[in-house]
């Protein structure tokens, strides 16, 4: 049997006192190597999990996606559907990350203002430049308690003992041995060789699904191409790296975008299981390793401030997407977060007096026919 077959990994490979072993002592994932490969000796029938009745299947679905972050249909990262953050190098992803990680352990409430949900344990893959990954992470984790850290938090450093494209099993494998309900791969390019490889692309897919199907929320850190077209910024999910089967397998995708170092970065949801939220622009403190949005539209306020105009979902979706040149979905996504404003009693819509004319939000309560105190 090669080393490959059956790895014996170093020694303070895996840091996770009282719980993996001493840190200090080397992991046998040979019994990892046997679980992979049992179903394939195992008859067709006795491999297959219990199947879903249909009715329950299609009519049991709740009106909006329990979220792991986010609320209400402002969903950034939804319970059995892996996030991807993309983004160029010292531009946030892992700084981000490590604040959902916090979070995700129970020593914070919120992400960007959206709450997260705390579960039990998390497993952090810091595959690329773990010793980078470890002083960035001091600034956020260095003042947390050592021992519920160590309960709460395990770290796997350098590549994961088999490439996950191949070894579809490993990922779930991993997060069972580690106890983790949640994993965090830091980043894809280390878990994976060959991504832009579509049968690489779609062999990781795999793994990322027999994870979630296991009841492990993944996300996912990923690196973009240069630039979008023209020099511009990327801005579609064409614009992250690798075979479509990354992008295609995941229920969320935030984007951050800016230069090494900026403090101040765009973050858009590219892909949403519910409605988009952002875009926004992020405000990085290095230093304490935090984020925050700097800017959001507040369509409240820009209503109260229209006066007898009120607000349109045009002149909404130029301070949203901060544009002149408004595309129609933009448009149309400018008055959907209006129209939640009117269901939720804080905006009322008025009908246009004439055809071509758009609808106006205001205060609710507020006499759309009253004199402009201005």
């Amino acid at each position: 049997m090669t080393t490959h077959d059956k790895a014996v990994l170093p020694p303070a490979v895996v840091r996770a006192a009282g719980l993996l072993g001493a840190p200090d002592s080397g992991i046998d994932w040979s019994d990892l190597e046997q679980r992979d490969a049992a179903p394939q000796a195992a008859p067709a029938a006795e491999a297959l999990p219990a199947f879903r009745t249909g009715g329950a299947f299609f009519q049991d679905v709740p009106e909006t996606p329990p979220a792991v972050w986010g609320h209400g249909s402002d969903v950034l990262w939804a319970e059995g559907e892996a996030l991807l953050i993309a983004a160029p190098q010292g531009v946030g992803k892992t700084t981000l990350a490590h604040q959902l990680i916090r979070a995700r352990i129970g020593l914070q409430d919120a992400v960007l203002g959206y709450p997260v949900v705390p579960g039990r344990r998390v497993l952090l893959l810091a595959m690329d430049r773990p010793a980078q990954t470890r002083r960035a992470g001091h600034r956020i984790f260095a003042h947390d308690d050592l021992a519920y850290l160590n309960d709460r938090l395990v770290v796997w450093e350098g590549p994961p003992p088999f490439d996950l494209a191949q070894r579809t099993d490993i990922l779930a494998a991993m997060c069972e041995r580690a106890g983790a309900d949640t994993v965090v791969l830091d980043s894809l390019k280390d878990a994976a060789v060959g991504l832009s490889d579509d049968a690489v692309g779609s062999g990781y897919n795999r793994a990322r699904q027999k994870a979630l199907a296991a009841g492990v929320q993944v996300l996912e850190l990923h690196h973009l191409v240069k630039r979008g077209p023209n020099g511009s910024a990327p801005n579609t999910m064409a614009d992250i790296y690798g075979s479509v089967w990354i992008t295609s397998g995941v229920g969320s995708i935030a984007l951050l975008w800016g230069e090494a170092g900026d403090p101040v970065v765009s973050f858009r949801h590219l892909k949403q299981p519910m409605d988009e939220a952002g875009p926004f622009q992020l405000v990085h403190d290095h230093q304490a390793g935090t984020t925050r949005v700097r800017h959001s539209a507040d369509l409240l306020e820009m209503a109260r401030f229209g006066g007898v105009h009120g607000l349109t979902a045009a002149a909404a979706a130029e301070a949203i997407f901060e544009t002149k040149k408004v595309t129609a979905a933009q448009r149309e996504k400018a008055r959907r977060r209006l129209d939640k404003l009117v269901n939720s009693g804080q905006l009322a819509r008025v009908e246009p007096d004439a055809p071509g004319n758009p609808a106006r939000y205001y205060p609710a309560h507020a006499d759309p026919h009253a004199q402009d105190p201005a």
